[in-house]
């Protein structure tokens, strides 16, 4: 069987007055995430461990089945995978790891 995360994060906002008092997103014409909502199965899942600040990075982790308490090296090894840094060199003193 196949799966399908779809993972909101960054989704919340704040109401906006131009907007009737909704967030851009309660606003905002969404006919595909209802579908995808009303047709699929929905929940909660806690994926910030004990002792993690809650942040994507930790519950993103959490989600594709890692876990932060083995493999979690703060966000700045993610932030540098994403924009495809050169791995094949090593970090010299003037490079600003986290």
């Amino acid at each position: 069987m196949k799966y399908i995360i779809l993972l909101g994060d960054g989704m919340t906002d704040y109401p906006v007055e131009k907007l009737g008092g909704k967030t851009p997103l309660e606003f905002a014409h969404t006919p595909n995430m209802d579908r995808i909502a009303g047709e699929g199965t929905l929940g909660l899942v806690d994926t910030i461990p004990a002792g993690f600040k809650p942040g994507s990075d930790v519950a993103n982790l959490s989600v594709l089945g890692y876990d932060p308490l083995k493999c979690y090296a703060g966000r700045g090894p993610l932030e540098a995978a994403n924009m495809a840094c050169n791995w094949d060199r090593t970090i010299s003193p003037s490079d600003v790891t986290s």
